[in-house]
């Protein structure tokens, strides 16, 4: 489902464009839906490099493809890693960001005896009136505060960024990058990469980022404990209109089922939804206040920033397969991007005239042709399939990658802007 939300005041709009890109979380599942979104956004636009723009922001899982992006790692370079393709540069295993918080459970337990000898000694003072009631919040805080251990996030990334020879600093970057978080100790938003938050590493705080309150325990920065930035909001994108950004692309993976919609047959949607459990409606309540949060916030961007253009792609809200698929499963995450990726795709064609004439005021040409080429599959946008000599490959790939865009600088009509290099 693509939203375009078009400035009031086009005219002010800078050459070339002040490119800008906002990702929300969503879990696993939100980030394999972002990862083949993006790649279709990627090569279906002309003159966009979705890895080459001047501002991003992200949120939560969001956090870890905008970390990637702004480090200069292309869309299709991402599907290969997180897809777990053997072409790509890195070996990704999801089991790692599923490992028990053992730490966090241990320190938890340690506090049973103290309680337990507590409330026996209270008892014995006070026979005719236990508290029930203090035994209750008491256990309370022997309950882990995150099922998951999200360290893996963290050393991830920064092995990740030392092995593909990339910055785990937000001051080596070429751009600007935003990652969110929210101050546990103050329920404050922080922006991590902003002047007063850029002494932290990227991998830091895309792991605060992260923290989902019950999945993942907060993390704790310069003594501030830090939690998922979705809490506040969902995309956070004012962060990178208020940078001057021309042109706003948004991801957004959560958006309610509608069991509605034309192409479904309502009964099983309902009989899932219902039948699903406390999991399933729990994530509905969730995804609706996502949603609510979502529309009102670009109401507000279009008569804040009435110079930008917005474009949200969002998952159609009849689509069983985002909806339905287990947040914890990542066996299906290659036919999961696949179809986010041809969603996309669909959703491109059929806004193609419209989104054409706003594009090429910024300098773009909407791929037409390409989007219309149905056969066309992930893999094959990706360059899979050519696992042997993938280091020479890759390195093949980089330099056809800095050659096009120095082909681009130099078209006529093309403006002159610097060339950046890989760290």
């Amino acid at each position: 489902m693509l939203t375009i939300h078009q400035a009031n005041s086009p005219d002010q709009a800078h050459y070339p464009p002040k490119t800008g890109l906002a990702i929300a979380g969503g879990g696993p599942v939100g980030a394999i839906y972002e990862l083949g979104a993006l790649r279709a956004i990627d090569e279906s636009i002309e003159g966009l490099r979705l890895h080459d723009l001047d501002v991003y922001v992200g949120v939560s899982s969001g956090a870890l493809i905008a970390a990637g992006l702004a480090n200069r790692m292309s869309t299709a370079e991402l599907c290969r890693i997180f897809m777990g393709y053997e072409y790509a540069s890195l070996k990704f295993d999801p089991a790692h960001f599923l490992r028990p918080a053992y730490r966090e459970y241990l320190a938890r337990a340690s506090r049973l005896p103290a309680i337990f000898s507590d409330t026996l000694i209270d008892l014995i003072r006070h026979p005719a009136h236990p508290r029930i009631s203090q035994l209750i919040s008491d256990l309370g805080k022997v309950i882990p505060s995150g099922i998951f251990d999200n360290e893996t996030i963290h050393d991830f990334l920064e092995q990740a960024f030392e092995i593909t020879g990339h910055s785990n600093s937000f001051d080596d970057l070429a751009c600007k990058l935003y990652i969110i978080a929210v101050d546990l100790d103050s329920g404050a938003a922080v922006r991590f990469g902003s002047r007063s938050h850029s002494d932290v590493t990227i991998s830091r705080a895309v792991q605060a980022s992260a923290a989902l309150p019950g999945l993942y325990p907060p993390v704790t920065i310069n003594g501030r404990s830090f939690v998922d930035g979705a809490l506040r909001r969902t995309l956070h994108a004012s962060v990178a209109l208020d940078e001057g950004v021309d042109l706003l692309f948004g991801i957004n993976p959560l958006v309610p089922f509608d069991v509605n919609a034309k192409h479904l047959n309502a009964e099983v949607p309902i009989q899932k939804l219902t039948g699903g459990g406390l999991p399933l409606i729990m994530s509905q309540t969730f995804r609706a206040l996502i949603q609510s949060r979502m529309e009102a916030g670009f109401k507000k961007y279009y008569r804040s920033h009435p110079a930008a253009d917005l474009l949200l792609v969002e998952p159609d809200r009849g689509d069983e397969e985002i909806f339905f698929t287990n947040i914890f499963s990542y066996s299906s995450r290659k036919a999961l991007c696949e179809h986010a990726y041809q969603a996309t795709r669909q959703d491109l064609l059929a806004r193609h005239n419209r989104l054409s004439r706003l594009l090429k005021q910024h300098g773009f040409r909407l791929r037409v042709n390409l989007l219309r080429d149905k056969q066309r599959t992930l893999e094959q946008s990706i360059g899979e399939g050519h696992s042997s000599h993938a280091t020479l490959a890759r390195n093949l790939s980089g330099a056809l990658d800095d050659l096009d865009i120095l082909l681009d600088d130099h078209r006529p009509g093309s403006p002159t802007r610097p060339v950046t290099t890989g760290h």
